[in-house]
C-alpha cells in the first residue's frame, strides 16, 4: 500500500539560482545533489523536521513550465513569523498573511514566478482563534 509522499518537483529554468533560493531564503537542505544526463542535475531538498522532499527538475521546454500558482502547499506553526522572517530574507511575498473561516495563510514566488501558500496547521490556528497564545 501507498505509505506517503517522497518528494515533489518543481519544474525550473535555472536549477542553480533556485537551489539558492530554496536553501538560502527559504531554509531548505540538500539532500542530493548529482549529475542527471549530460546537462541537468538531480537536486533534492529536505524541509528540516519533514520527510517530504522537494526536487528542483530542469525545464525541458519552453516557458509553459514555469510560474502560476503551484500545487504545492507549505505549513507553518506561525505564519506571521515565516512571513516576516521570510520577506527579510528576500523571499517576495504576492498575499501577505491573512485569516480566512479555514485558518491563516500567505503566498509567496520563488525565481521562476511558481507561487506557493504557506499556512497555519489547524491545531494551532484554533489555539490562537480561542485566545490560548
Amino acid at each position: 500500500m501507498i505509505k506517503g509522499i517522497k518528494f515533489a518537483s518543481i519544474t525550473v529554468a535555472d536549477q542553480q539560482r533556485s537551489l539558492e533560493f530554496y536553501t538560502d531564503k527559504l531554509g531548505f537542505k540538500v539532500a542530493t545533489d548529482q549529475p542527471m544526463g549530460e546537462d541537468g542535475r538531480w537536486i533534492e531538498l529536505s524541509i528540516p523536521g519533514a520527510p517530504t522532499r522537494i526536487v528542483l527538475f530542469a525545464a525541458s521546454g519552453g516557458d509553459e513550465e514555469l510560474g502560476g500558482f503551484s500545487n504545492i502547499a507549505f505549513y507553518s506553526d506561525d505564519v506571521k513569523a515565516a512571513f516576516k522572517t521570510l520577506s527579510a530574507k528576500g523571499a517576495e511575498f504576492t498575499q501577505e498573511p491573512q485569516t480566512a473561516n479555514w485558518g491563516s495563510s500567505a503566498m509567496f514566488k520563488d525565481p521562476d514566478g511558481h507561487v506557493f501558500l504557506i499556512f497555519i496547521q489547524v491545531a494551532r490556528w484554533i489555539i490562537e482563534l480561542v485566545g490560548l497564545r
